[in-house]
Formats: structure tokens, C-alpha cells, sequence
């Protein structure tokens, strides 16, 4: 074996194994599951997790239910997307907080509060929202999924911020 191969050898082990090291550390497998905890591996989403606990569709829906598209194909190409943006985020620390939803991921939701209350909302859609482009359902229905906003709210404001420093 040539020097050149070797280095070559080495290098691939050494990234295959960080690599293993990083999957199993992360609990990656638990991700390819339709399981809630899986959500809240990462200590950022578990106000998301808790809140949803204490929500209407607790017991109706998880996470994957409203936040991944349907289809087999759809629902794996997103959580690949999203895994590997949360994964960099998280990695180096360059993350909004409160965390937020991204448009495309907002546009999934949509489609699956509609796919799934199609049959209640079926003649009252096109009526009520025909002229109000943009609307979501969550835009009137916002503790449906995460209970209500309390402790999952925005940064603090300048007056809160100051009450906080003269304590």
C-alpha cells in the first residue's frame, strides 16, 4: 500500500468514525420515527414539546402529523432538509431564539391543517378566505398545535430587559 493510499485510509476511518460517533451521540435513528420525544432530542425545542403536550391536538396529531408532508417521499426529503439545517444550526450556534418556523415549513403546516380538516372547512374555504391571500390557519388558530403562547414567546422587550438588569 502506498503512502498516498494510506493517508487516504486513515483519513476516511477517521471521519466515518467521528461521523458514527456524531449519528449516535445525536440519537439519529431516533429521527427516522414518527415519535414526539424524537422532536425534543435537542434542548432548544422542549418549551415546543412540553406546550404541545398541553394542547387540543395532543391527541390527535404529533409533530410529523402537522409538520412534514404526507407523502413517503415528501416527509423524508424534509426531514433530511431539516435535519441537516437544525443540525448546522445548532452546531454553530446561529439560531433565532425563540425558535421560528420558515416560510416553506409554515406552507407545510397549511397544507396539512387543510388536508386534515378538509371535511369541516370544505364549504366554508373558498367564502370565507377567497379574498384574503396568505392567510393561514394558524393565523386565528395559534395554540391549536403548542397550547398557548406562554413561555414560547419572543426576546425580551427593552423595558422588561432593564426591570431584569436593576434586580
Amino acid at each position: 500500500m502506498t503512502r498516498t493510499a494510506l493517508i487516504l485510509v486513515v483519513l476516511l476511518a477517521v471521519i466515518l468514525g467521528m461521523g458514527s460517533f456524531t449519528f449516535k451521540y445525536g440519537k439519529g435513528l431516533s429521527y427516522f420515527s414518527t415519535d414526539p420525544e424524537a422532536c425534543q432530542n435537542c434542548h432548544i425545542m422542549r418549551p415546543q414539546f412540553d406546550s404541545w403536550q398541553k394542547a387540543s391536538h395532543h391527541t390527535a396529531a404529533t409533530c410529523v402529523d402537522c409538520h412534514l408532508p404526507h407523502d413517503f417521499i415528501g416527509k423524508y426529503l424534509a426531514k433530511a432538509e431539516n435535519g441537516y439545517n437544525h443540525s448546522k444550526a445548532f452546531t454553530l450556534q446561529n439560531f433565532h431564539e425563540p425558535i421560528m418556523i420558515t416560510p416553506k415549513n409554515s406552507r407545510i403546516l397549511q397544507e396539512n391543517c387543510v388536508a386534515c380538516h378538509q371535511p369541516m372547512i370544505a364549504n366554508i374555504q373558498d367564502q370565507a378566505h377567497a379574498d384574503t391571500e396568505g392567510m393561514s390557519c394558524v393565523h386565528c388558530h395559534v395554540s391549536v398545535g403548542h397550547g398557548e403562547r406562554a413561555g414560547l414567546g419572543g426576546p425580551l422587550l427593552a423595558d422588561e430587559y432593564k426591570e431584569i438588569e436593576n434586580d
